[in-house]
Protein backbone atom coordinates (compact mmCIF):
# COMPACT_ATOMS: atom_id res chain seq x y z
CA UNK A 1 0.00 0.00 0.00
CA UNK A 2 1.51 3.55 -0.60
CA UNK A 3 1.94 5.38 1.85
CA UNK A 4 0.57 8.96 2.22
CA UNK A 5 2.37 12.08 1.90
CA UNK A 6 2.41 14.34 4.88
CA UNK A 7 0.37 17.63 4.53
CA UNK A 8 -0.64 20.49 6.47
CA UNK A 9 -3.83 19.41 8.91
CA UNK A 10 -5.82 22.23 11.59
CA UNK A 11 -4.77 20.37 15.15
CA UNK A 12 -7.18 17.90 15.97
CA UNK A 13 -6.69 16.14 19.19
CA UNK A 14 -8.29 12.80 19.88
CA UNK A 15 -11.88 12.98 21.36
CA UNK A 16 -11.77 9.17 21.91
CA UNK A 17 -10.03 10.43 25.40
CA UNK A 18 -12.07 13.66 26.19
CA UNK A 19 -11.79 13.40 30.01
CA UNK A 20 -8.09 12.97 31.94
CA UNK A 21 -9.76 10.74 34.09
CA UNK A 22 -10.59 8.12 31.80
CA UNK A 23 -7.34 8.04 30.40
CA UNK A 24 -5.49 7.57 33.55
CA UNK A 25 -8.45 5.06 34.16
CA UNK A 26 -7.44 3.18 31.01
CA UNK A 27 -3.72 3.48 31.64
CA UNK A 28 -4.57 2.12 35.23
CA UNK A 29 -5.67 -1.00 33.36
CA UNK A 30 -2.73 -1.28 31.02
CA UNK A 31 -0.60 -0.83 33.77
CA UNK A 32 -1.05 -4.27 34.66
CA UNK A 33 0.66 -5.41 31.65
CA UNK A 34 4.07 -2.83 31.75
CA UNK A 35 7.41 -4.86 30.71
CA UNK A 36 5.05 -7.55 28.58
CA UNK A 37 5.40 -8.25 24.70
CA UNK A 38 2.60 -6.60 22.86
CA UNK A 39 1.10 -9.37 20.07
CA UNK A 40 -2.64 -10.06 18.90
CA UNK A 41 -3.75 -12.26 21.98
CA UNK A 42 -2.26 -9.40 24.61
CA UNK A 43 -3.63 -6.39 22.57
CA UNK A 44 -7.45 -8.66 22.85
CA UNK A 45 -6.88 -10.15 26.46
CA UNK A 46 -6.08 -5.85 27.45
CA UNK A 47 -9.26 -5.18 25.44
CA UNK A 48 -11.05 -7.63 27.37
CA UNK A 49 -10.03 -6.20 30.82
CA UNK A 50 -10.65 -2.64 29.62
CA UNK A 51 -14.77 -3.92 29.32
CA UNK A 52 -14.62 -5.94 32.65
CA UNK A 53 -14.86 -2.80 33.98
CA UNK A 54 -17.11 -1.02 31.50
CA UNK A 55 -14.52 1.50 30.51
CA UNK A 56 -15.79 0.20 26.79
CA UNK A 57 -19.06 -1.01 25.78
CA UNK A 58 -19.68 -2.43 22.71
CA UNK A 59 -22.74 -2.53 20.80
CA UNK A 60 -23.81 -6.80 20.89
CA UNK A 61 -24.50 -7.32 24.54
CA UNK A 62 -26.92 -10.10 26.47
CA UNK A 63 -29.24 -8.65 28.71
CA UNK A 64 -27.17 -9.73 31.75
CA UNK A 65 -24.23 -8.14 30.61
CA UNK A 66 -25.78 -4.87 30.07
CA UNK A 67 -27.36 -5.16 33.43
CA UNK A 68 -23.87 -5.96 34.99
CA UNK A 69 -22.75 -3.19 33.38
CA UNK A 70 -25.37 -0.99 34.20
CA UNK A 71 -24.65 -2.27 37.84
CA UNK A 72 -20.72 -1.43 37.92
CA UNK A 73 -20.16 -4.92 38.45
CA UNK A 74 -17.35 -6.89 36.55
CA UNK A 75 -18.00 -9.34 34.24
CA UNK A 76 -16.80 -13.35 34.79
CA UNK A 77 -14.36 -14.48 32.31
CA UNK A 78 -16.73 -16.49 29.93
CA UNK A 79 -18.71 -13.12 29.67
CA UNK A 80 -15.55 -11.06 28.95
CA UNK A 81 -14.85 -13.96 26.13
CA UNK A 82 -18.28 -13.62 24.87
CA UNK A 83 -18.39 -10.46 24.34
CA UNK A 84 -15.14 -9.94 22.68
CA UNK A 85 -16.67 -12.80 20.32
CA UNK A 86 -19.78 -11.47 19.80
CA UNK A 87 -18.18 -8.22 18.82
CA UNK A 88 -15.32 -8.59 16.33
CA UNK A 89 -14.13 -5.16 15.55
CA UNK A 90 -14.05 -3.92 12.21
CA UNK A 91 -11.04 -1.34 12.60
CA UNK A 92 -7.52 -1.34 11.47
CA UNK A 93 -5.15 1.24 12.43
CA UNK A 94 -1.37 1.22 10.71
CA UNK A 95 1.23 -1.42 12.82
CA UNK A 96 -1.86 -3.17 14.11
CA UNK A 97 -3.34 -6.22 12.96
CA UNK A 98 -7.29 -5.53 11.48
CA UNK A 99 -9.77 -6.08 15.33
CA UNK A 100 -9.15 -5.73 18.76
CA UNK A 101 -5.19 -5.04 18.32
CA UNK A 102 -6.21 -1.91 16.28
CA UNK A 103 -9.30 -0.92 19.04
CA UNK A 104 -6.26 -0.90 21.71
CA UNK A 105 -4.01 1.39 19.28
CA UNK A 106 -6.94 3.59 19.13
CA UNK A 107 -7.53 3.47 22.82
CA UNK A 108 -3.45 4.32 23.75
CA UNK A 109 -1.90 5.42 21.03
CA UNK A 110 -2.49 9.76 22.52
CA UNK A 111 -0.95 8.43 25.69
CA UNK A 112 2.60 7.33 23.64
CA UNK A 113 2.21 10.84 21.85
CA UNK A 114 2.03 12.26 25.14
CA UNK A 115 4.80 10.62 27.00
CA UNK A 116 3.31 8.33 28.94
CA UNK A 117 3.47 4.83 27.55
CA UNK A 118 5.59 3.07 24.49
CA UNK A 119 4.14 -0.21 22.72
CA UNK A 120 4.63 -1.22 19.41
CA UNK A 121 3.46 -4.65 18.63
CA UNK A 122 5.79 -7.40 19.26
CA UNK A 123 7.61 -5.41 21.62
CA UNK A 124 7.41 -4.91 25.13
CA UNK A 125 5.01 -2.43 26.58
CA UNK A 126 7.13 0.25 28.51
CA UNK A 127 5.52 3.30 31.17
CA UNK A 128 7.69 5.98 31.51
CA UNK A 129 8.13 7.46 34.77
CA UNK A 130 5.71 10.41 34.37
CA UNK A 131 3.00 7.99 32.89
CA UNK A 132 3.16 6.23 36.11
CA UNK A 133 2.88 8.99 38.40
CA UNK A 134 0.11 10.10 36.13
CA UNK A 135 -1.60 6.73 37.58
CA UNK A 136 -0.85 7.00 41.40
CA UNK A 137 -4.08 7.10 42.81
CA UNK A 138 -2.34 7.66 45.76
CA UNK A 139 -0.98 11.62 44.28
CA UNK A 140 -3.66 13.02 42.03
CA UNK A 141 -1.65 16.29 41.89
CA UNK A 142 0.49 14.45 39.58
CA UNK A 143 -2.17 14.52 37.05
CA UNK A 144 -1.68 18.42 36.16
CA UNK A 145 2.05 17.91 36.29
CA UNK A 146 2.10 14.81 33.72
CA UNK A 147 0.32 16.86 31.21
CA UNK A 148 2.02 20.26 31.89
CA UNK A 149 5.57 18.26 30.98
CA UNK A 150 3.71 16.64 27.79
CA UNK A 151 2.31 19.62 26.72
CA UNK A 152 4.79 21.87 27.37
CA UNK A 153 7.13 19.57 24.64
CA UNK A 154 3.90 18.31 22.54
CA UNK A 155 4.84 19.01 19.10
CA UNK A 156 2.41 19.04 16.25
CA UNK A 157 4.23 17.11 13.58
CA UNK A 158 5.71 14.64 15.95
CA UNK A 159 7.01 11.01 14.03
CA UNK A 160 3.30 9.93 15.27
CA UNK A 161 1.51 12.32 13.01
CA UNK A 162 1.40 12.78 9.20
CA UNK A 163 1.60 16.44 8.85
CA UNK A 164 3.53 19.42 7.94
CA UNK A 165 2.70 21.88 10.42
CA UNK A 166 6.08 22.51 12.80
CA UNK A 167 4.96 24.67 15.96
CA UNK A 168 4.77 23.37 19.99
CA UNK A 169 0.42 24.39 20.22
CA UNK A 170 0.79 25.46 23.85
CA UNK A 171 4.12 27.39 23.17
CA UNK A 172 2.69 29.06 19.87
CA UNK A 173 -0.35 30.04 22.12
CA UNK A 174 1.59 31.50 25.44
CA UNK A 175 3.68 33.43 23.17
CA UNK A 176 1.01 34.73 20.76
CA UNK A 177 -1.21 35.73 24.02
CA UNK A 178 2.14 37.65 25.79
CA UNK A 179 2.68 39.67 22.61
CA UNK A 180 -1.21 40.57 22.95
CA UNK A 181 -0.61 41.40 26.19
CA UNK A 182 1.82 43.21 25.95
CA UNK A 183 0.11 45.63 23.12
CA UNK A 184 -1.46 49.02 24.33
CA UNK A 185 -3.69 48.62 21.64
CA UNK A 186 -5.34 45.57 22.18
CA UNK A 187 -7.77 44.64 25.63
CA UNK A 188 -5.16 42.64 28.09
CA UNK A 189 -7.38 39.71 28.27
CA UNK A 190 -5.63 37.35 25.80
CA UNK A 191 -6.90 35.33 23.35
CA UNK A 192 -10.47 35.67 21.81
CA UNK A 193 -11.78 31.99 21.36
CA UNK A 194 -13.22 33.27 17.75
CA UNK A 195 -9.19 33.94 16.97
CA UNK A 196 -8.18 30.24 18.33
CA UNK A 197 -9.04 28.67 15.04
CA UNK A 198 -6.02 30.38 13.64
CA UNK A 199 -3.67 28.78 16.05
CA UNK A 200 -4.95 25.40 15.34
CA UNK A 201 -4.67 26.11 11.52
CA UNK A 202 -1.03 27.91 11.97
CA UNK A 203 1.74 26.22 9.60
CA UNK A 204 4.53 26.97 11.68
CA UNK A 205 6.24 28.18 15.09
CA UNK A 206 6.28 32.24 13.75
CA UNK A 207 4.18 33.80 16.76
CA UNK A 208 5.10 37.89 16.06
CA UNK A 209 3.32 36.94 12.08
CA UNK A 210 0.08 35.31 13.97
CA UNK A 211 0.21 38.10 16.43
CA UNK A 212 0.44 40.72 13.69
CA UNK A 213 -2.28 38.82 11.64
CA UNK A 214 -4.88 38.97 14.77
CA UNK A 215 -3.90 42.76 15.13
CA UNK A 216 -5.29 43.03 11.71
CA UNK A 217 -8.10 41.67 12.49
CA UNK A 218 -9.46 43.26 14.87
CA UNK A 219 -8.46 46.58 13.62
CA UNK A 220 -11.13 45.43 10.66
CA UNK A 221 -13.55 43.49 12.29
CA UNK A 222 -12.29 44.45 16.12
CA UNK A 223 -12.69 41.31 19.25
CA UNK A 224 -15.97 40.13 17.07
CA UNK A 225 -14.90 38.91 13.91
CA UNK A 226 -17.97 37.00 12.22
CA UNK A 227 -17.38 32.70 11.34
CA UNK A 228 -17.21 33.35 7.61
CA UNK A 229 -14.10 35.87 8.06
CA UNK A 230 -12.14 33.77 10.54
CA UNK A 231 -13.43 30.92 8.30
CA UNK A 232 -12.17 32.34 5.49
CA UNK A 233 -8.30 33.45 6.74
CA UNK A 234 -7.69 29.92 7.75
CA UNK A 235 -8.93 28.49 4.54
CA UNK A 236 -7.62 31.35 2.06
CA UNK A 237 -5.05 32.97 3.72
CA UNK A 238 -3.44 30.08 5.84
CA UNK A 239 -4.17 26.60 3.74
CA UNK A 240 -3.91 28.45 0.87
CA UNK A 241 -6.75 26.75 -0.37
CA UNK A 242 -5.48 23.62 -0.16
CA UNK A 243 -8.22 22.51 3.18
CA UNK A 244 -11.20 19.69 2.34
CA UNK A 245 -14.53 21.35 3.50
CA UNK A 246 -15.13 21.16 6.86
CA UNK A 247 -18.48 22.61 8.47
CA UNK A 248 -17.72 25.98 9.98
CA UNK A 249 -19.19 24.80 13.52
CA UNK A 250 -16.37 22.61 13.68
CA UNK A 251 -13.51 25.01 12.65
CA UNK A 252 -15.15 27.65 15.27
CA UNK A 253 -16.68 25.67 17.78
CA UNK A 254 -15.32 22.07 18.43
CA UNK A 255 -11.75 22.34 17.77
CA UNK A 256 -11.47 25.90 19.70
CA UNK A 257 -13.04 23.82 22.43
CA UNK A 258 -11.64 20.47 22.17
CA UNK A 259 -7.94 22.53 22.35
CA UNK A 260 -9.44 24.83 25.33
CA UNK A 261 -9.75 21.61 27.30
CA UNK A 262 -5.98 19.96 26.57
CA UNK A 263 -4.55 23.38 27.60
CA UNK A 264 -6.16 23.84 30.87
CA UNK A 265 -4.92 20.58 31.51
CA UNK A 266 -1.45 22.58 31.86
CA UNK A 267 -2.90 24.85 34.67
CA UNK A 268 -1.46 27.71 32.53
CA UNK A 269 -4.49 29.23 31.04
CA UNK A 270 -7.27 30.98 32.47
CA UNK A 271 -10.58 31.77 31.03
CA UNK A 272 -11.93 35.83 31.23
CA UNK A 273 -14.88 37.36 30.07
CA UNK A 274 -17.17 34.63 30.22
CA UNK A 275 -15.35 32.10 28.87
CA UNK A 276 -14.86 34.19 25.19
CA UNK A 277 -11.06 34.82 26.14
CA UNK A 278 -8.65 32.90 26.57
CA UNK A 279 -5.49 34.18 28.63
CA UNK A 280 -2.45 33.11 30.86
CA UNK A 281 -2.76 32.07 34.22
CA UNK A 282 -1.19 34.62 36.34
CA UNK A 283 -0.81 32.55 39.30
CA UNK A 284 1.30 30.43 37.24
CA UNK A 285 3.49 33.27 35.71
CA UNK A 286 6.82 31.79 36.92
CA UNK A 287 6.03 28.26 34.96
CA UNK A 288 4.95 30.09 31.47
CA UNK A 289 8.29 32.81 31.80
CA UNK A 290 9.91 29.21 32.18
CA UNK A 291 8.20 27.91 29.37
CA UNK A 292 8.79 30.64 27.02
CA UNK A 293 12.32 31.01 28.24
CA UNK A 294 13.42 27.09 27.44
CA UNK A 295 10.73 25.60 25.00
CA UNK A 296 10.34 28.10 22.08
CA UNK A 297 13.35 26.40 20.62
CA UNK A 298 13.15 22.82 19.91
CA UNK A 299 14.50 19.42 18.53
CA UNK A 300 12.92 17.81 15.80
CA UNK A 301 12.68 13.82 16.03
CA UNK A 302 12.66 11.73 13.06
CA UNK A 303 11.60 8.40 15.00
CA UNK A 304 8.92 7.73 17.06
CA UNK A 305 11.00 5.82 20.07
CA UNK A 306 13.40 9.12 20.40
CA UNK A 307 10.42 11.11 20.31
CA UNK A 308 8.90 9.35 23.37
CA UNK A 309 11.94 9.28 24.82
CA UNK A 310 11.99 13.12 24.85
CA UNK A 311 8.41 13.96 25.57
CA UNK A 312 8.98 11.34 28.40
CA UNK A 313 11.83 13.00 30.02
CA UNK A 314 10.55 14.78 33.28
CA UNK A 315 11.38 18.58 33.69
CA UNK A 316 11.86 18.87 37.57
CA UNK A 317 12.56 22.52 37.00
CA UNK A 318 8.75 23.24 35.31
CA UNK A 319 6.54 20.78 37.34
CA UNK A 320 8.14 21.84 40.69
CA UNK A 321 8.26 25.60 40.41
CA UNK A 322 5.51 27.08 42.85
CA UNK A 323 2.62 29.03 41.76
CA UNK A 324 1.35 32.40 43.71
CA UNK A 325 0.22 32.01 46.87
CA UNK A 326 -3.04 31.97 47.65
CA UNK A 327 -4.81 32.80 50.97
CA UNK A 328 -7.45 31.16 52.28
CA UNK A 329 -9.20 34.89 52.32
CA UNK A 330 -8.67 35.41 49.06
CA UNK A 331 -10.00 31.93 47.88
CA UNK A 332 -13.12 32.52 50.07
CA UNK A 333 -13.52 35.99 47.84
CA UNK A 334 -13.22 34.30 44.50
CA UNK A 335 -15.70 31.58 45.83
CA UNK A 336 -18.02 34.04 46.48
CA UNK A 337 -17.92 35.79 43.00
CA UNK A 338 -18.71 32.32 41.23
CA UNK A 339 -21.77 31.80 43.72
CA UNK A 340 -22.87 35.60 42.77
CA UNK A 341 -22.69 34.49 39.15
CA UNK A 342 -24.39 31.11 39.50
CA UNK A 343 -27.74 30.57 40.94
CA UNK A 344 -28.62 27.34 43.08
CA UNK A 345 -31.27 26.35 39.70
CA UNK A 346 -27.89 26.35 37.80
CA UNK A 347 -26.03 24.33 40.41
CA UNK A 348 -28.20 21.91 40.38
CA UNK A 349 -29.29 21.54 36.99
CA UNK A 350 -25.39 21.40 36.10
CA UNK A 351 -24.65 18.83 39.05
CA UNK A 352 -27.18 16.54 37.69
CA UNK A 353 -25.89 16.96 34.33
CA UNK A 354 -22.91 15.06 35.70
CA UNK A 355 -24.95 12.56 37.96
CA UNK A 356 -26.73 12.15 34.87
CA UNK A 357 -23.41 11.96 32.16
CA UNK A 358 -25.16 14.69 30.23
CA UNK A 359 -22.63 17.25 28.44
CA UNK A 360 -22.88 20.90 29.84
CA UNK A 361 -23.76 23.92 27.50
CA UNK A 362 -22.59 26.37 29.66
CA UNK A 363 -19.52 29.06 28.30
CA UNK A 364 -17.45 28.15 31.34
CA UNK A 365 -18.06 25.07 32.95
CA UNK A 366 -17.83 22.89 29.69
CA UNK A 367 -14.21 23.41 29.46
CA UNK A 368 -13.92 21.93 33.20
CA UNK A 369 -13.46 18.19 33.37
CA UNK A 370 -15.92 16.20 34.81
CA UNK A 371 -14.02 15.22 38.16
CA UNK A 372 -12.84 19.24 38.15
CA UNK A 373 -16.56 20.23 37.50
CA UNK A 374 -18.07 18.05 40.28
CA UNK A 375 -15.25 19.66 42.96
CA UNK A 376 -16.51 22.89 41.81
CA UNK A 377 -20.05 22.92 41.74
CA UNK A 378 -20.15 21.26 45.02
CA UNK A 379 -18.16 23.65 46.98
CA UNK A 380 -21.00 26.57 45.39
CA UNK A 381 -23.44 24.14 46.39
CA UNK A 382 -22.97 24.34 49.93
CA UNK A 383 -21.63 27.59 50.08
CA UNK A 384 -25.07 28.66 48.19
CA UNK A 385 -27.53 26.71 50.50
CA UNK A 386 -25.08 27.65 53.74
CA UNK A 387 -23.38 31.35 53.16
CA UNK A 388 -22.75 31.52 56.93
CA UNK A 389 -20.38 28.26 56.84
CA UNK A 390 -16.41 28.56 56.07
CA UNK A 391 -15.70 26.60 52.81
CA UNK A 392 -12.35 25.67 51.68
CA UNK A 393 -12.03 23.83 48.43
CA UNK A 394 -7.99 22.37 48.22
CA UNK A 395 -8.17 22.44 44.46
CA UNK A 396 -5.57 24.89 42.94
CA UNK A 397 -7.20 27.74 40.99
CA UNK A 398 -6.52 29.91 38.05
CA UNK A 399 -6.71 33.80 38.38
CA UNK A 400 -10.27 33.76 38.40
CA UNK A 401 -10.73 31.16 41.18
CA UNK A 402 -11.92 28.56 38.36
CA UNK A 403 -10.23 25.10 39.52
CA UNK A 404 -7.54 24.02 37.49
CA UNK A 405 -7.37 19.84 38.43
CA UNK A 406 -8.68 18.13 41.41
CA UNK A 407 -7.82 18.89 44.88
CA UNK A 408 -4.60 16.74 45.29
CA UNK A 409 -5.11 15.24 49.08
CA UNK A 410 -1.20 17.17 49.55
CA UNK A 411 -1.13 16.97 53.32
CA UNK A 412 -3.93 14.15 53.40
CA UNK A 413 -6.01 16.75 52.77
CA UNK A 414 -9.70 16.56 51.51
CA UNK A 415 -11.34 17.78 48.62
CA UNK A 416 -13.59 20.46 50.53
CA UNK A 417 -13.34 21.31 54.24
CA UNK A 418 -16.30 23.37 55.94
CA UNK A 419 -16.47 24.05 58.98
CA UNK A 420 -20.01 25.38 61.05
CA UNK A 421 -19.41 26.87 64.49
CA UNK A 422 -16.77 24.31 66.27
CA UNK A 423 -18.37 21.02 63.88
CA UNK A 424 -16.21 20.41 60.55
CA UNK A 425 -17.56 18.88 57.47
CA UNK A 426 -15.47 17.50 54.98
CA UNK A 427 -16.63 16.99 51.44
CA UNK A 428 -14.80 14.26 49.49
CA UNK A 429 -16.66 14.30 45.41
CA UNK A 430 -16.11 11.44 42.94
CA UNK A 431 -17.16 10.96 39.34
CA UNK A 432 -15.50 7.37 39.61
CA UNK A 433 -17.65 4.48 40.30
CA UNK A 434 -18.02 0.98 40.80
CA UNK A 435 -15.21 -1.23 41.97
CA UNK A 436 -12.29 1.47 40.95
CA UNK A 437 -14.86 3.54 43.43
CA UNK A 438 -14.28 1.47 46.40
CA UNK A 439 -10.58 0.70 45.36
CA UNK A 440 -9.47 4.03 44.71
CA UNK A 441 -11.38 6.41 46.77
CA UNK A 442 -12.71 5.48 50.08
CA UNK A 443 -8.91 4.58 52.18
CA UNK A 444 -7.60 7.42 51.12
CA UNK A 445 -10.92 9.71 52.31
CA UNK A 446 -10.76 7.55 55.78
CA UNK A 447 -7.10 8.79 55.82
CA UNK A 448 -8.23 12.98 54.86
CA UNK A 449 -10.54 12.47 57.76
CA UNK A 450 -8.49 11.38 60.49
CA UNK A 451 -6.03 14.43 59.59
CA UNK A 452 -9.09 16.93 59.37
CA UNK A 453 -11.04 15.50 62.50
CA UNK A 454 -8.04 17.28 64.69
CA UNK A 455 -9.39 20.28 63.29
CA UNK A 456 -12.62 20.67 64.60
CA UNK A 457 -14.73 19.63 67.76
CA UNK A 458 -16.88 16.89 66.08
CA UNK A 459 -16.51 15.66 62.35
CA UNK A 460 -17.87 14.17 59.37
CA UNK A 461 -17.51 13.83 55.84
CA UNK A 462 -20.12 13.32 53.05
CA UNK A 463 -19.15 11.42 50.24
CA UNK A 464 -20.73 12.21 46.65
CA UNK A 465 -20.80 10.41 43.29
CA UNK A 466 -22.88 9.63 41.19
CA UNK A 467 -23.45 6.10 42.41
CA UNK A 468 -22.25 4.54 45.23
CA UNK A 469 -20.92 1.28 44.93
CA UNK A 470 -22.13 -1.61 47.46
CA UNK A 471 -18.88 -2.55 48.29
CA UNK A 472 -17.98 1.48 48.76
CA UNK A 473 -21.13 1.08 51.88
CA UNK A 474 -19.21 -2.32 52.97
CA UNK A 475 -15.65 -0.32 52.73
CA UNK A 476 -17.55 2.68 55.06
CA UNK A 477 -19.63 0.58 57.69
CA UNK A 478 -15.86 -0.94 58.38
CA UNK A 479 -14.30 2.05 58.52
CA UNK A 480 -17.28 3.35 60.80
CA UNK A 481 -16.85 0.09 62.94
CA UNK A 482 -13.01 -0.22 63.54
CA UNK A 483 -11.78 3.53 63.64
CA UNK A 484 -15.23 5.70 64.89
CA UNK A 485 -15.14 7.45 61.69
CA UNK A 486 -18.58 8.82 60.00
CA UNK A 487 -18.52 8.80 56.54
CA UNK A 488 -22.01 9.24 55.09
CA UNK A 489 -22.27 8.40 51.22
CA UNK A 490 -24.88 10.20 49.40
CA UNK A 491 -25.29 10.05 45.56
CA UNK A 492 -25.11 13.74 43.31
CA UNK A 493 -29.14 13.76 43.32
CA UNK A 494 -29.35 12.61 47.63
CA UNK A 495 -26.80 15.12 48.37
CA UNK A 496 -28.69 18.03 46.61
CA UNK A 497 -31.99 17.28 48.18
CA UNK A 498 -30.01 16.89 51.70
CA UNK A 499 -28.38 20.80 51.32
CA UNK A 500 -32.32 21.64 50.19
CA UNK A 501 -33.77 19.79 53.44
CA UNK A 502 -31.53 20.29 56.43
CA UNK A 503 -30.79 23.40 57.98
CA UNK A 504 -27.49 22.50 59.27
CA UNK A 505 -24.98 21.62 57.25
CA UNK A 506 -23.53 18.67 59.64
CA UNK A 507 -26.08 16.16 59.88
CA UNK A 508 -24.68 12.59 60.35
CA UNK A 509 -28.19 11.04 58.68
Amino acid sequence: MTKRNSEYKPLLFTTTMRNPERLKWFLAVLKDYDNQVLDDQLAEKISGEIIRVGLYKPMNLTTTVKNKILEKNPLTDTEVSRVLRDNPQNHKEAGFNKGWPSRFDTWFKFAKELGFVYYKSGEKIRFSEIGLKLVDSEHPEFEQQAFLNAFVKYQSNSPFRRVLNENVPLVLLLEVISKLNRDEECNDAGISKLELPLIIFWKDNDSEKLYQLIKRIRKEHGYKPSWEVIVEICVDEIMEGNFKKFKPKSIMSEYPDEFIRKMRLTGLISLRGGGRFVDINKNEQKKVDYVLENYSEYKKYDSGEEYFKYMSEIDDNLILAEAKLVTIDERDELLIKWVNIYSWDQIKEEMMNLAQKRMSKDDILKYLSNPVRLEFLSALAVKTKFPDVRVIPNYPTDDEGLPTSTAGGVGNKGDIECHEDDNGILIEVTMSEGRSQTMMEIWPITRHLEEFSKTARESMCYFIAPSIFKDSERQIDFVKEKDNLDILPKTIEEFLMHLENKEILYCKA
